[in-house]
């Protein structure tokens, strides 16, 4: 979902508008661009990660993670790649609409991707989490009752069903309409008609909160019964280090959809449900553009929060915090054995060894000798 687009309400009403309208555009393609390339940068090097460690996994789980995984970031990337193009497209040709889609065709096209390429990431983010709490929960189920067939059936089904929600104001003869930016299309929600207008964006926000509500409850109970798990000593370390590793990415993914997507969910009910909408396009743009975010940051997480670069991170923390403990358990014991021996014996052979190269009395070298 890549919409980045500056209002020109302003600038259509000044007088002379030369110079800031200008910049103002030039910043917004340059935006556009930026964040088109390194999203497109970003999930093309986390594709290559997961497809290189989806063909050399053995494990039946970890496979089924890494096909909702790499679905996911091909979804993401597929989003910069189309919606980018159509922001470049409307700005190429100066966002006259009535010019280059005098039928509303490209409008259409434009509000069925951002609704699309903003539902299937929350959806396949749910179908995650219900998969590995299925996996760590319910093992033995997950073996036997839940084959390669099934997962990619439901993902199948999260397409279709972000797909269907996107498509839907078309075949309601609810077109999406052009923002007041000019930039971007998505639903109609200033001054609706009737409880149709009304529906579709509510319908679309309550899906997306509801698919993070999900996410939320399944990595939750994810982590209770990993952590339960590994205090009872019921895995090997073996056993689980590919689950801990999956379940920090998918919190990680989790925290990400709720800090860029929760925004936009709730701007959404909200100017949806209102009787006359306030001049709130800014905010929305603003909202659109923090859930632009979320597929940039996505695959970052499948590059950053890899077992090899936890291990990495493990170890450094490991070393620097065990050379620390090491000293302290060292003095610990020395204080220990020092304190033993001299209530045991005031002088003996042992005294030599706890008072190291101090000097000896002459009573303690008689003593000795």
């Amino acid at each position: 979902m890549s919409a980045n687009g500056s209002s020109e309400t302003g600038c259509r009403s000044e007088v002379r508008p030369t110079n800031n309208t200008c910049s103002q555009k030039e910043l917004s393609v340059i935006t556009s661009v930026i964040s088109m390339t390194v999203g497109i940068f970003s999930n093309s090097l986390a594709l290559f990660i997961l497809v290189k460690s989806y063909n050399r996994i053995r494990i039946k789980s970890k496979a089924s993670f890494l096909l909702f995984a790499s679905s996911l970031v091909v979804t993401d990337l597929l989003g910069h790649l189309v919606n980018g193009s159509l922001v470049l497209f409307v700005y190429s040709s100066h966002k006259k609409w009535e010019t280059f889609d005098p039928h509303h065709i490209v409008c259409s096209l434009f509000g069925a991707c951002m609704v699309f390429f903003g539902l299937s990431p929350l959806f396949l983010g749910s179908a995650m989490a219900v998969e590995r709490c299925i996996g760590v929960t319910r093992p033995i189920f997950h073996s036997t009752g839940l084959a390669s067939h099934h997962m990619k059936r439901l993902l199948g089904l999260t397409w279709l069903l972000a797909a269907l929600v996107a498509v839907l104001p078309v075949l309601l003869w609810r077109p999406y309409k052009v923002q007041s930016s000019r930039s971007w299309c998505f639903f109609h929600m200033e001054e609706p008609k009737d409880w149709l207008d009304v529906l579709l964006p509510l319908l679309f926000s309550m899906l997306g909160l509801l698919a993070l509500l999900l996410s939320i409850v399944c990595n939750t109970m994810t982590s209770c019964a990993l952590l339960q798990s590994r205090l009872r000593r019921k895995h090997h370390c073996r056993g689980t280090s590919y689950h801990i590793e999956m379940i920090c990415q998918l919190l990680a993914i989790m925290l990400v959809s709720c800090v860029c997507w929760a925004p936009l969910l709730i701007r959404v009910i909200i100017l949806s449900t209102k009787a006359k909408d306030d001049p709130a396009s800014f905010s929305l743009l603003m909202v659109v553009r923090m859930a632009t975010w979320n597929q940039i940051l996505d695959p970052w997480v499948y590059i950053l929060l890899r077992k090899a670069v936890l291990r990495k991170i493990f170890m450094l923390l490991q070393s620097s915090w065990g050379s620390k403990s090491h000293k302290l358990h060292h003095w610990q014991r020395s204080m220990l054995r020092s304190s033993v021996e001299t209530s045991n014996s005031g002088a003996g052979p042992s005294d030599c060894h706890c008072l190291g190269k101090l000097p000896l009395s002459d009573t303690a070298i008689k003593s000795i000798t």
